[in-house]
């Protein structure tokens, strides 16, 4: 059976439950206490030396330790519904957008956050060292954030979707960014419509409430 090490509350983990369940893969759960830094006890670093989830471990019994891993893994051994394309153009489309959402979306939100809240002092970046915070990071990360809802909602007003007329990893990874860009009190709103018509549509699909 795979098996999702996961956390309920983080942003990372939740691409890949919203993943499994998309592909309608069957699999237990591991809850990682992250608040009590359970991810940096012996324990879970026998499972994932690199202190972080999600992880999964795969029916062969190896164990993934990041999306991009598991994201590759699940499209390759359950191959439909397709999130990562069909096409050539289609899969290097999917690949560019979730690289984007990703590096301009979900890591921009991670260093508002993580440079500036007082209860990740010297957590600055997930993993097992760790790393001080750099106040001028937060406000970097803001300013990265709020171009990222427009860099977003100006791709979504000529397409259905963040990379192109289907459903895929690039929505997934888009979805996550903008929900928890909550965290640094960041919101689609009226300069976004596009990005609010696209979040509105998402939300009818079961596994965007996981």
């Amino acid at each position: 059976m795979i098996t999702l090490y996961d956390c309920a509350t983080a942003p990372s983990p939740r691409r890949a439950r919203i993943l499994l369940a998309e592909k309608g893969v069957a699999h237990e759960t591991v809850q990682v206490d992250l608040r009590s830094g359970e991810q940096l006890g012996e324990a879970f670093r026998r499972i994932n030396p690199l202190c972080t989830v999600p992880a999964l471990r795969t029916d062969e019994g190896v164990v993934l330790t990041d999306n991009a891993a598991i994201a590759a893994y699940l499209e390759a051994r359950y191959p439909q519904p397709a999130l990562l394309g069909e096409t050539p153009l289609e899969k290097a489309a999917i690949a560019s957008w979730n690289w984007r959402c990703e590096f301009e979306g979900l890591l921009a939100v991670a260093e508002a956050l993580r440079n500036g809240s007082p209860a990740m002092a010297g957590r600055a970046l997930p993993g097992p060292v760790d790393h001080a915070q750099i106040p001028e990071l937060a406000q970097r990360g803001l300013v990265r954030a709020q171009q990222f809802f427009l860099t977003l909602n100006e791709a979504l007003a000529t397409r259905e979707f963040v990379a192109g007329d289907r459903y895929s990893l690039a929505d997934i990874t888009a979805v996550v960014a903008v929900d928890f860009a909550r965290v640094i009190k960041l919101r689609p709103g009226e300069p976004h419509p596009h990005l609010l018509r696209w979040r509105a549509a998402l939300a009818q699909r079961p596994a965007l409430a996981l």
